[in-house]
């Protein structure tokens, strides 16, 4: 929806304070990177990237400059007289990447853009990612599975499950919380964002209010901090057992998650 390639049903998309619900994709000066590439086959590597470029009329010194500057980042001088079929996976991607940040479009959006690199090219891309979008400074949607990724380029992320669509129709994406990195590891907002935070993941066991603490099956006891204490009295669970009991240590900082019937802690 926000590249112009499905429609959207109610509510306005604004790009730098422009309402662009009706405008073709191609108006709305968005760079995109997608897991397949969507590479041109019959052109070389140079012709990709600088593509997007004499489409919108830059000169051709600018051109040439900006697709050396993007090639050398990428690790793609080389290759740029080649044509993607001679091109392993990952330089595939990494040219589909070049295309993209040697413009300066108002937003970028990438799809799982380093998932056909090796381990050690993604740790080193994570960084000119980082670098790239601050030197451009454009808004950047970035989709992925990997944790690490998200962590540590977001400035804001919004974590999504599935679940079935209500009329039975196949699943929808439902959001389960946004917030910045530091937020979601903090003060994740439900169980399932507290158990997919973080590696190791947390664990969750069932527990009974007993006094000040909390009792599990196997005797283990979990003093409980007193803001904690009170409200759970005051909610009427004392004796009671909680559905699940989270902990997660962190350096010398221990966090607590309790989950009531409907509610969280």
């Amino acid at each position: 929806m926000v590249a112009g390639l499905e429609d959207i049903t109610e509510g306005e998309l604004k790009i730098d304070g422009e309402v662009v619900n009706d405008k073709a994709p191609k108006d709305r000066d968005i760079a995109m990177v997608f897991q397949n590439y969507a590479l041109y086959p019959h052109m070389t590597v140079y012709d990709n990237m600088a593509f997007g470029l004499k489409l919108r009329k830059y000169k051709k010194d600018d051109i040439d400059k900006r697709v050396r500057e993007a090639a050398q980042i990428l690790g793609l001088t080389e290759f740029l007289q080649r044509k993607p079929a001679d091109l392993s996976g990952g330089q595939r991607q990494r040219v589909a990447m070049g295309r993209a940040i040697v413009r300066d479009a108002k937003v970028f959006l990438m799809d799982e853009p380093l998932s056909n690199l090796d381990a050690k090219l993604r740790v080193s891309m994570r960084a000119e990612i980082a670098k790239i979008h601050r030197r451009i400074g454009s808004t950047t949607i970035y989709v992925t599975h990997d944790q690490t990724e998200a962590m540590t380029l977001a400035d804001r992320i919004v974590i999504m499950s599935s679940t079935k669509n209500p009329d039975g129709s196949g699943t929808i994406g439902r959001v389960e919380q946004i917030g910045t990195p530091q937020e979601l590891y903090n003060r994740p907002a439900n169980k399932f964002v507290a158990g997919f935070i973080g590696s190791p993941a947390m664990n969750f066991f069932e527990a009974t209010v007993q006094g000040d603490s909390l009792v599990c099956d196997n005797g283990f006891k979990i003093t409980l901090p007193e803001g904690q204490r009170k409200l759970l009295e005051l909610k009427g669970y004392k004796g009671k057992k909680l559905s699940s009991v989270s902990v997660q240590k962190i350096s010398q900082i221990t966090h607590l998650f309790v989950k009531l019937t409907q509610e969280q802690l």
